[in-house]
Order: C-alpha cells, then sequence, then structure tokens
C-alpha cells in the first residue's frame, strides 16, 4: 500500500499529526474524545509505519497514532527491533505519556526538524519538556549509558567502529544534551567530558572517531545554549582527535559558540583562573594569567628562554599537558572577555561578584553605586556591598575619558577589550528624522569573505549569499541580538559581484510578543545603540575595499572610483579613537621627532620625502604632490610598543609603517624603493 491508497480518514489523521494540514489544526489542540473515534485510521498509519510501507509517516507522528490506536507495545517492539536502545529508551518515556503530552512533544520537535544544522529548541520548549514526567531523568541515564558504551569501546570490550550509536540516538543523545546544558545541570560536565573525549578519538591508531554526528551534534547543542565546561570539553575534543577535519569543523562553531556564551553571564563567570605553579627537580614551570596568559621556566629567581633541557628529557609528558593548560587559560580568558563585553547591554546586571580577583576583572574599570545614583569608577574588581556595572564611555564626561585613557596608557594595562579607548556612537538627527532605520554605514563595497569572517568573530549570525538559481540568494540581513536577546541589530547587505557585497542600513528590532518588531531609533536603549552600530563601524573599516593597498592598482570601474573616494576620507568613530591612541604614543616613540599628528593623517619625515599615513585606511601619500604609496603589510616591521588596545591590527600596521618610512633611506624592497624614487 503506497501512502495515496490510504484512506481519506487516515490520511486527514496523517495530516493533523504530521503538521501538513492546511488549516491550523494541531493535535495538541484537537478535541481528543473526537480523534478517538478515529481510532481505526491511526491503527491504519501504525500499521503501515511498521511494515514500512510509509515512509512519510514520522516516527514522533506515529507514537502519537499509536495512542489514539491503543498499539503502544506493538509499536514499542518494532522499534525496538530496529533503533539503538538509548532511542528506544526516550520512547518508552514517552509511550508513558497520554496522547496530549505526546502530541505537543511531537509538534515541539517538528518546529526544529529538517536539515542539519538542527535550529535551536526554543527555551520554552526545553522548559516545558523538563517538567515532563521521566524525560529529565532519561536525559542524564542516556548520556550516562553513551559514556559507558564509549568507555567499553576504548577498552576492547566490543568491536571498534566510526557508528557507535546509530541516527535515533544521535538526536535522542542531542535532545538530552540540550535540555542539560540549558538547566545548567550540576552532574552534566564531567560526564560530558568524558564521553566527549572517548567519541573524538578511535581506541586504534585510526585516524577516524567513534562518532562524529554525536560529536558535532554535542557541539550544535552547545551553539545553542553553552557553558564554559562544554567549550572546555569541546576543545579538548579538537586538541586530541586524529581526524584532520574535526578540528576545522569544530573551529567554526567556536565562533558561534562563544557569542552565545556572552549571553548567558550567569554561567560565563564561573570559568576559572589563576596562577598555577609546578616544579620538576630544580626548575619550576609558571603559567600567569595577570596579562596575557604566559607559561614560564624557572631556574631559582631566573627566567629562562625556553624549556631547561632535562625537564624535556624526562618530563615530556608535563611539558605537552603545561602547554595545553596554558592554551586552556588563553582560549578561557577570550571567552570570560566576550562575555563582560555583551554585558554592556545586559537588561539585568550579571553576576559580577563572581568575578573579584580574576585577572581579566583587575585589567577593566569598574563602576560602584555610592549612593542612589552616584557612580564611582575605579580600576578593578573589589566588591563592596553596592550595585556594580562595567564603566563605559558613553556614560562618562569628555574629561573621565580622557583621564582614564591616560591612566591605562601610562600604567601599560592592555584591556581584554577596548574599554577606556572604546568608540561612542550617538543618535544623529538624520537617523532620528529617518525613524528605523541608519544609512550611516551603507554604500560601500566590502570583500565578502572577510566580512563574513568578521561576522562569525562578532557573534553575528547571516545566510551565504550568492547568485543562486531562481535568485533571491543575493541579499540578507546580518544579524546580532543583543540585551540579553530583547533586541536584535540588522544590518543590510548585498551581493555586489563574486566576492564583494555593498552594505546597507543598519536598524534595530525589539522582541515583541515573540516576534522581532522595527523599533524607532530613538525608542533603542543607548548601549544598544551605540554597540551595534560599533559592530557595523568595524565591519565597514576592516572588511571595506578602502583599506586594500593595492586598490589603486585596479582597473577603471566603481571598485576603483569607490577606492579613490574612500581611501583618504573623513575619519569614522574607529579612525578617530586610534588618532587620539596614537597621540598619547607618539611621545614615547624612538621616531617622535619625525612624526606629527594632522587631520587624518600620521605625517612621517623621511630622508627622502615625507609621508602622510592615513589613520583610517593605513594607506600613504607622499608630498609633495600626494603621490600614492603602495606598501603591502609584509614590507612593514613591528614597532615592538606597548599598545593600549589592537582591536583590528590597524594601529600597529600604521606604527610600523611610520618606523619603515621614518627610516626610509634603508628601505631595501626594490618595489618600495622605486615608487619613492620616481614620484
Amino acid at each position: 500500500m503506497t501512502f495515496t491508497e490510504l484512506s481519506p480518514l487516515a490520511k486527514r489523521l496523517y495530516d493533523v499529526l504530521s503538521g501538513t494540514a492546511r488549516d491550523t489544526t494541531t493535535l495538541a489542540g484537537a478535541n481528543i474524545p473526537d480523534l478517538r473515534v478515529m481510532a481505526a485510521s491511526a491503527r491504519e498509519l501504525v500499521e503501515n509505519s511498521m511494515n514500512d510501507r510509509h515512509p512519510r509517516l514520522g516516527t514522533w507522528a506515529t507514537v502519537v497514532a499509536a495512542g489514539i490506536a491503543g498499539t503502544d507495545a506493538e509499536l514499542a517492539a518494532h522499534h525496538a527491533e530496529r533503533q539503538g536502545v538509548i532511542a528506544v529508551a526516550e520512547k518508552v518515556v514517552v509511550f508513558g505519556w497520554e496522547v496530549g503530552r505526546r502530541a505537543l512533544f511531537s509538534e515541539l520537535l517538528r518546529s526544529v526538524a529538517g536539515t542539519l544544522p538542527r535550529p535551536p529548541m526554543p527555551t520554552t520548549g526545553l522548559d516545558w519538556l523538563a517538567e515532563q514526567p521521566g524525560y529529565l531523568g532519561f536525559a542524564r541515564t542516556a548520556l550516562e549509558s553513551a559514556q559507558a558504551r564509549a568507555r567499553r569501546l576504548q577498552a576492547g570490550e566490543i568491536p571498534y567502529t566510526t557508528r557507535l550509536f546509530d541516527d535515533a540516538e544521535v538526536a535522542a543523545l542531542g535532545r538530552a544534551v540540550r535540555l542539560a546544558l540549558h538547566r545548567d545541570e550540576p552532574w552534566l560536565p564531567d560526564l560530558l567530558d568524558a564521553l566527549v573525549r572517548d567519541i573524538a578519538v578511535a581506541p586504534t591508531n585510526a585516524k577516524t572517531l567513534p562518532s562524529q554526528a554525536l560529536l558535532y551534534e554535542i557541539a550544535r547543542a552547545a551553539e545553542d545554549r553553552p557553558t564554559p565546561e562544554a567549550i572546555a570539553s569541546l576543545r579538548t575534543a579538537a586538541r586530541i582527535t586524529r581526524h584532520a577535519g574535526v578540528p576545522k569543523e569544530l573551529a567554526k562553531k567556536f565562533k558561534r559558540i562563544e557569542p552565545t556564551l556572552a549571553e548567558r553571564l550567569d554561567v560565563a563567570f564561573r570559568m576559572p583562573d589563576g596562577r598555577l605553579r609546578e616544579t620538576f627537580g630544580e626548575h619550576t614551570a609558571v603559567i600567569s594569567t595577570d596579562g596575557d596568559v604566559e607559561l614560564s621556566w624557572w631556574h631559582g629567581g631566573r627566567k629562562l628562554k625556553t624549556v631547561p633541557a632535562a625537564v624535556r628529557r624526562d618530563h615530556p609528558d608535563d611539558v605537552k599537558r603545561l602547554k595545553d593548560l596554558a592554551k586552556q587559560a588563553a582560549q578561557r580568558q577570550a571567552t570570560l572577555a566576550r562575555a563582560l563585553e555583551a554585558g554592556y547591554t545586559s537588561p539585568t546586571p550579571p553576576p559580577y561578584r563572581q568575578l573579584e580577583g580574576n585577572p581579566v576583572a583587575d585589567r577593566l574599570i569598574w563602576e560602584f553605586e555610592v549612593s542612589p545614583g552616584v557612580w564611582q569608577a575605579q580600576l578593578g574588581l573589589t566588591v563592596p556591598d553596592v550595585p556594580v556595572r562595567l564603566w563605559h564611555p558613553a556614560r562618562a564626561t569628555v574629561e573621565e575619558v580622557r583621564a582614564w585613557r591616560e591612566t591605562i596608557h601610562d600604567k601599560e594595562i592592555r584591556q581584554p577589550f577596548k574599554q577606556a579607548f572604546r568608540e561612542v556612537y550617538l543618535l544623529t538627527p538624520a537617523e532620528e528624522a529617518a525613524v528605523t532605520h541608519s544609512a550611516r554605514f551603507a554604500d560601500h563595497l566590502c570583500v565578502y569573505p572577510r566580512l563574513r569572517a568578521l561576522f562569525k568573530d562578532r557573534g553575528w549570525k547571516s545566510n551565504y549569499l550568492g547568485f543562486w538559481d531562481g535568485g533571491g540568494g543575493y541579499d540578507d540581513p546580518a544579524h546580532r541580538t543583543l540585551a540579553g536577546g530583547q533586541w536584535r541589530v540588522n544590518l543590510h547587505h548585498d551581493l555586489y559581484e563574486e566576492g564583494y557585497v555593498v552594505t546597507g542600513a543598519v536598524e534595530f528590532k525589539r522582541l515583541t510578543a515573540g516576534r522581532w518588531v522595527p523599533a524607532p531609533l530613538a525608542e533603542v536603549p543607548p548601549l544598544v545603540f551605540s554597540e551595534g552600530m560599533r559592530d557595523a563601524d568595524l565591519f565597514v573599516a576592516v572588511s571595506s575595499i578602502m583599506s586594500d593597498p593595492q586598490g589603486g592598482d585596479r582597473e577603471p570601474g566603481p571598485l576603483r572610483d569607490y577606492w579613490e573616494n574612500h581611501s583618504f576620507a573623513d575619519l569614522s568613530s574607529t579612525a578617530q579613537v586610534r588618532r587620539d591612541a596614537l597621540a598619547r604614543l607618539l611621545p614615547r616613540l624612538t621616531i617622535a621627532d619625525r612624526c606629527t599628528l594632522s587631520g587624518r593623517f600620521l605625517v612621517v619625515r623621511g630622508d627622502l620625502r615625507t609621508y602622510k599615513i592615513h589613520l583610517g585606511s593605513a594607506n600613504i601619500l607622499m608630498e609633495p604632490n600626494d603621490a600614492y604609496l603602495c606598501i603591502v603589510a609584509k614590507a612593514t616591521a613591528s614597532s615592538g610598543l606597548f599598545l593600549p588596545f589592537e582591536e583590528d591590527g590597524r594601529l600597529s600596521l600604521i606604527l610600523s609603517k611610520a618606523f619603515l618610512l621614518a627610516d626610509d633611506t634603508a628601505i631595501t624592497d626594490p618595489t618600495i624603493v622605486r615608487q619613492i624614487e620616481a614620484a
């Protein structure tokens, strides 16, 4: 029997169960007593499913139909013969529910069905699932069973296979992990870490792994509801696996996971940190996290340049372990910094007190409400019993901002993210008049792969644009959620030609009754507006073709015209902050007597020519005729200076070009010399 041969009543029931009915009927909202008269049709669906005659019948819809038909035992036996024990155990739990509860479960899963990667299960759905009889217990038992099976495989008790879990088991375990991560269950970290380690490496020397499918499913679950421990476990998997493709795939996921952790500040702040010291005979290894994470080796009070030969010889495993610990500590610091930065737009104060004494927090500026409405700023987090928040320049006077920049610069404090030198974006009259959109960063031509990489790094999501068959794939807004998921910022961008996009308007949407509704810019909270616009400015500054040092060599056309119009244009907010930082750095430079700041440029006096380095694009003009000088990054040398921030690499690039050009008679690169002499 084919699907078309089913009785009309059975087809109707299938439409309701599978959500394909043309009206809005769902079983969960239907009258269950009335549906019981359809027991014969429900039995027809179940029997066809068990006879493999009806592949279109979804598994969970069939479980609902079995409840109507009274055929639970038959269907359960059918599943037990064809699916792994973990998937069967999940169905045993669901078979214990009444029909309405089963229907709600089926509809919940259907809402996130489709091709991989699966969209996140809604928070409300996870909360509901945790309340259903037996399901939370199943989640823990399922993961314990999975870990036990993986452990048996590693111990050689069962034959090695690259498909340790079948598809139904992977899906069930994915739901279990999502639920446990969402609830931040205390039993999960150790269990998940052991499971991830065992499924990431073959028990033999094979370069395969026991369950790539489950490893990626766990990573997708962590994308939705990450915890620091889950991230650490997945990083361990990326480090120990022998499969060449897995670390690359997980690296892509980490770029999405860590920004999401920033929205779970309640769990992000419990990441451990601190100094570690271990002794090996006459030598001591120290992992310090006071600034950048560093693994150093000491002999008495003398710091060594490399790992001592005796330690390398006698303790090779410990050397490797300590290097891994240092990498993990650096990753934890980066993740925590991202979480703290996201806290700017949080509608409720994050639990900052958990960070007292943390070296990341000690390099930031904090504010304490010493009396109602009166906030006092200080460097480092020593938490009194008063409200506390991160200092932001948008809430400070110009004099206060200047003073804090001086402090950070004079003390040579490298902040975990740009705070004292952070840009501020205020609503303009033109934007207020436009009501719901800003054209401040519109009409910029950007290198698309570079822009996509920035989206991922800053926690934005967007579909890949392309001239797909049938159209419709060449415009799509990128977006990021802010303020704990209550606000969304959109950056429109259209595919211009292969490899390039043109930016459009920025708009903000507010979550209202479960829908994203465009909001007037005047109603957007100032910090939400500033942080959203700051990302948009960063995207344009870094990915725009105006920063291409070889842009002047392009063929005549729109790309060349854009480069010529924007490479030496007025400074953006980001470039203005860069100018302020350079003003503080210049007096410390060995080439200070050869450098001056003039408007949009750092002017450098060489022996052969005088050069103007644009503070936005880092492109160079030569006096007296403003001839363009092309210098690619590899031709420059590092200045070795302390920099108060380095978000996009442009500040160090400008300084390295300045050092190179101040001593222009020593330049040996023929392409540069030829340009200087010819101009």
